[in-house]
């Protein structure tokens, strides 16, 4: 008796075997020819029986439904998402038996996957479909968590979107992973067009530079995120009206780097918005303490304190981080935009006057103001132009100015500018 159990349990397990061979061979003809369905009703067929297959049908198994569902689901996230799984565990499997018969073009599927959706994300993203970026991002950090940059940038997404529960969700999960988004980026110059490129790897970088056509490589460190993370979510909760939860969320990053100059700013921002003006200058003046002498640091401050409609405080840090570095074009450039922004003042007083003999003296002493206004912002964008002489905004600024002012030099910038433009 028990002879015979033996024999007719391995007969069961062969024709369990045949059958999911019979399966998953009708699977992939079915793909072959474009028939989805079939495939997937195949691979439905040979998922019960699945516990009892060896590794090498449950790896290709995996490999085919990763297939089913990429060609079933292009506009569902969470088959997209399986798909990835599905080719993820092909590999694992095959890992661990040591094969790799699907290994390589699954690994390529899993690619043209992640970069699908991220190209359809930078689409979302640039026609402001915010909510729609995001998500596709997420699920490609989903695909491969090594990933976390995509996670921030979903984050991001989430927060344009105005989706602070996603946002939020998303940046907690970046604090639990230790995330500070800290990267190297590497430039060079090209010698033919005396402009600096950047590349996606420093072995990319050194080959160009061996080739002769590049010269001065550049290693450069980006600057840690988590100060942003702890604003951004510190934000939120202000938007959400929980001001305590806000200001905990800062203390909280606080306690591993204390003296982060991101974390102080993003304190002191949080204390600008909650209209502590006295604790945001505290912060403000430790922050300079803590740097003196670092131009980047003045200068991300005063974009800071612009952006909060803090513009006398933007300006001083703006001119310190020009006193540190003269030919810093991008702090020329915000205080031009300062400078200018005190236009719409005039131009709303000298529009809003009457006929009277004392409207006209009045507009004559505004229109003396505006032009005073133009000549003061001249030599910030002329200088921000020595070093960056292809900024076609500021070119455009300048000609403008420089017509308004009945300059002759703005005929000479107007050429500059087509000449940039290609001659339109």
């Amino acid at each position: 008796m028990k002879t015979k159990f033996i024999v007719v349990l391995f007969l069961t397990f062969s024709t369990i075997g045949f059958s999911q061979k019979q399966a998953l061979k009708s699977a992939t003809k079915a793909l072959k020819s474009g028939n989805i369905e079939v495939a997937n009703d195949a691979l439905k067929a040979a998922e019960g029986q699945l516990d009892a297959a060896d590794e090498k049908m449950k790896a290709q198994f995996y490999f085919l439904k990763g297939q089913v569902l990429s060609a079933s689901g292009t506009d569902s996230l969470d088959k997209i998402e399986k798909a990835a799984e599905a080719y993820n565990k092909s590999m694992e499997i095959e890992k661990a038996a040591g094969s790799s018969k699907y290994t390589s073009e699954a690994s390529l599927k899993l690619q043209t996957i992640r970069q699908t959706l991220i190209e359809n994300a930078i689409k979302d993203q640039n026609a402001k479909n915010y909510k729609g970026a995001s998500e596709k991002l997420y699920t490609g950090y989903r695909t491969n968590k090594k990933d976390t940059i995509y996670l921030y940038y979903a984050a991001g997404n989430a927060v344009n979107g105005k989706d602070y529960d996603a946002a939020l969700k998303y940046y907690e999960e970046l604090k639990s992973l230790g995330f500070n988004g800290e990267s190297t980026e590497f430039y060079a110059t090209n010698k033919e067009t005396g402009k600096e490129e950047s590349f996606d790897s420093g072995k990319t970088r050194d080959l160009m530079i061996k080739s002769g056509n590049y010269i001065k490589p550049e290693d450069r460190k980006t600057a840690s995120k988590k100060g942003e993370i702890a604003k951004n979510i510190a934000l939120i909760y202000i938007n959400q009206g929980k001001d305590e939860e806000a200001m905990k969320a800062i203390e909280d990053a606080k306690k591993d780097n204390p003296n982060d100059n991101a974390l102080l700013q993003a304190e002191a921002d949080v204390f600008y918005k909650l209209g502590n003006i006295e604790k945001y200058r505290e912060l403000m003046e430790q922050i300079v303490a803590n740097d003196p002498e670092n131009p980047d640091l003045f200068y991300n401050l005063g974009v800071s304190a612009s952006k909060l409609g803090d513009d006398e405080n933007a300006m001083t840090y703006y001119k310190k981080a020009l006193e540190l570095k003269p030919n810093y074009s991008n702090a020329q450039i915000n205080i031009a935009a300062l400078i200018l922004s005190g236009e719409k003042n005039i131009v709303d007083e000298m529009n809003n006057l009457g006929t009277s003999s004392k409207d006209y003296k009045r507009y004559d002493e505004l229109k003396a103001q505006r032009m005073d206004l133009y000549k003061s912002a001249v030599p910030y964008l002329e200088g921000a132009l020595e070093n960056k002489p292809d900024n076609i905004e500021a070119l455009r600024t300048l000609m403008n100015i420089f017509y308004q002012l009945d300059d002759p030099k703005a005929d000479e910038v107007k050429n500059k500018l087509k000449a940039l433009e290609g001659g339109n």
